[in-house]
Order: C-alpha cells, then structure tokens, then sequence
C-alpha cells in the first residue's frame, strides 16, 4: 500500500493544473518551434522526461509538492509534442487526432475499470493504479492540446473565443460540483480533461502575435512567467501541509503528555486540586 501522493484538490490545485498545462503548451512550442527542434525529437525529449519524473514519483512513498508538479508538467509538454507531432507532421488533423486521442483515453479508462480500482484520486493507493492515474494524464493532456489546437483553428473560434468556450464548460462543471448530486470523480476528470485545451488556446493567446490575434509575449516570455507563478504556488500551498504536520504532531504530544500525567496521579495517589 502507498501513502497518500497527491495533494488536495482546492481551488489553488486547479490555478496550478492550469499554469501547468499552459506552461507545457509554450515549453513545447519553445523547444519544436522557437528552437527548431522539431516535434519527433522534442517528443522523444519530453517523454524520457516524463518517463524519469514518474519514475521518481513512483518510487517516493509521499507526496512531494515539486515532484508531483514536475510530473504534471512533463506529461503536459510531452502532450504538447505528441499532439503537434500527430496532426502536423503525420498530417492526422486536430479532428482525427482528437478523436484518436479520445479514443485511447477512453481505453485507458476502460482497462482502470477492468482492474477493479476505484477512479478517485483519493483512493490511489497501489503503484499499478498509480500508473494508469498517471498514463490517463499524459493522454488527457496530449488531448487537450489537439482540442485547443481544434477550436483555436479548425472552428473559428480563435485563441480567444476558444478560451471563452472552454472557461464557460468549466464554470457549468463547478456549478455541478456545488448545487447537483454529479458524480465529483466524474466531474473531477471531465475538469481535469478541459483544462487541458484551456491551457493549450491560453498558451496560443499568450504567444502568438498581435496580428494572429495573440498578446504577443512569445514563447520565451510566456513561458518565464508560467513557471514563475507555478513555482510561487507550489511555495505557498507547501506551506499549511507542514503546519498541519506540525499541528498533527504537537496535538499527539500533549495528549502523550496528559497521559503521562493521568497515570503518575492514578499510581502515587497525588491528585492536584
């Protein structure tokens, strides 16, 4: 059995998924195309990325904030790659890449179902499910990004409207979360899912060109401030974990203490008045 890897999902969890995923669109983009690498070797890169970063993360018996994130971020830019790769370089399409995505996805989903396990992320407590919770990410984020690649371009939406879509998607599944009896691990991993692509046309937004109907920060400029913000979070959520820890211990403490106490009056007969 494994301890408890993965932090509480709050509001600040999904801000982070979302610096995350978006941070992947533009590292990808900065690497296949600012830097020219192109997308098969960036994806080979990204992927023995991910493939050390979950390594690690397997073999950790507890969660470790920048550890869980540097995970997260490998599978988005390595979705990044992957996506880019299938529909621009093998010419698949952001239509049938994403419905070839979804279709493995739905797979993966199906085989997690098949073993038994549950699919809350509370309940992640093998390694066999923790692997297919992580192989579920890598795929739900290299589709997200044909998805955003999707509305962004093939239906007109543009980075914009493609964000607007998205953020109203998102704000019915938390209206569902608080005011319906929806499932919430259902709900989680549609959330999970969309932010994806969210972050994927906010990437775009973020850097393409005034002209392309982007701010204009680029892929360099985007990217710094992601992992800025990123890293401040993880900073600051990390920080009531170990206040609770610390909490959870001096309570055991003084209850040790009055323990302690309560036995030496019960044996010598001295009771304080």
């Amino acid at each position: 059995m494994l301890m408890k890897k993965i932090p509480q999902i709050t509001i600040a969890f999904w801000i982070m998924k979302i610096c995350a995923t978006t941070l992947g669109e533009t590292g990808g983009d900065l690497l296949s195309m600012t830097m020219h690498v192109g997308y098969a070797i960036s994806s080979l890169l990204f992927i023995g990325l991910f493939v050390i970063t979950l390594t690690t993360q397997l073999i950790s018996k507890k969660y470790h904030p920048f550890l869980y994130w540097s995970v997260i971020l490998s599978t988005s830019i390595a979705g990044t790659t992957m996506s880019d790769y299938m529909d621009r370089t093998l010419g698949l399409g952001y239509a049938k890449g994403s419905l070839l995505l979804c279709t493995l996805l739905l797979a993966i989903f199906v085989i997690w179902r098949f073993s038994k396990a549950s699919f809350s992320v509370n309940k992640i407590t093998t390694v066999k499910v923790e692997i297919l919770f992580w192989t579920a990410i890598l795929f739900s984020n290299t589709l997200g990004t044909a998805l955003g690649d999707f509305l962004a371009d093939d239906s007109h939406l543009g980075f914009g409207g493609g964000v607007l879509l998205i953020t109203g998607l998102l704000a019915l599944i938390v209206c569902a979360a608080f005011f319906t009896r929806i499932s919430k691990t259902l709900l989680f991993w549609m959330a999970f899912v969309l932010t994806r692509p969210f972050g994927a046309t906010m990437g775009d937004l973020l850097t393409k060109s005034h002209a392309q109907g982007g701010l204009g920060f680029g892929t360099i400029g985007s990217s710094l401030i992601l992992a800025a913000i990123l890293f401040v979070f993880i900073l600051i959520t990390s920080r009531p974990e170990i206040s609770h820890e610390s909490g959870v211990q001096a309570g055991l403490l003084k209850q040790n203490w009055r323990m302690l106490t309560r036995r030496f009056r019960l044996t010598t007969g001295f009771n304080k008045k």
